[in-house]
């Protein structure tokens, strides 16, 4: 059951950047980037969205072959009910031409000022016209995560992006609801994004397969086990 609501969410960007909100520096033969935004397009489609607050940013470092490393902080912990996460990152990139290529990697979450255990994810996928279609896998310490993306970036009517995600859930130990046990759920989203007059606007819509009594067994990527609708708004100020 779809329980609509609208979030207004403005967030100060934590450091001053060049427009684009990257900066961008080469090195010999390497490229090195610092921004508020993830530069690296799988691991940005990766992201854990609930997690993201308003003071963030990362760094990426690339080399001619193709091999990069990086760390993103979706959250660095500074706003009430956050706490610091770092996604460092690893892989491949490697064009086949002008319209296609390839990328593989993994992505390592922790969680410095928490107990929460570490989790890995492993990622790969195809570019291709613009456009960006992956596959992920991670083992949590409660559960077992496979997710399909897509980023079709390479046609956007009005200008709008569409990007959907969608993940199976396979857990650990069964939860006990009302009724019989969980062992295993999905969820999916589907973001629409418009830049409008220096501002980022995003519109989410995401939901599960779960419900009513059914939710207490829920915990995936998205925010809510029932239907949620989010507005958000990013401007960066630097």
């Amino acid at each position: 059951m779809l329980k609509p609501s609208l979030l207004l969410l403005a967030n100060l960007l934590w450091c001053s950047v060049a427009s684009a909100q990257i900066f961008q520096r080469e090195l010999g033969d390497f490229d090195l980037k610092l921004g508020t935004t993830p530069s690296r397009s799988m691991a940005q489609g990766l992201v854990k969205p609930s997690a993201t607050g308003s003071f963030h940013g990362g760094l990426d470092l690339s080399h001619d072959s193709g091999f990069y490393v990086g760390q993103w902080s979706p959250s660095m912990g500074l706003s009430p009910g956050k706490t610091l996460e770092v996604d460092s990152y690893m892989g491949f990139k490697q064009p086949f031409d002008q319209t296609l290529g390839y990328e593989v990697g993994m992505i390592h979450y922790s969680y410095p000022r928490v107990q929460t255990p570490d989790s890995h994810e492993l990622f790969g996928g195809l570019t291709l016209l613009g456009s960006r279609f992956g596959a992920a896998f991670s083992n949590d310490p409660d559960k077992q995560n496979s997710t399909l993306f897509a980023d079709l970036g390479g046609n956007q009517p009005f200008g709008i992006g569409i990007s959907m995600k969608y993940t199976t859930h396979q857990l650990n130990t069964p939860v006990s609801v009302d009724g019989g046990y969980v062992g295993s759920f999905t969820d999916w989203s589907l973001k629409l994004s418009r830049p409008f007059m220096g501002i980022d606007l995003d519109l989410i819509y995401s939901d599960s397969s779960l419900s009513g009594s059914d939710c207490s067994a829920y915990s995936g990527r998205n925010g809510q086990c029932d239907g949620l609708v989010t507005l958000k708004a990013e401007r960066a100020f630097y």
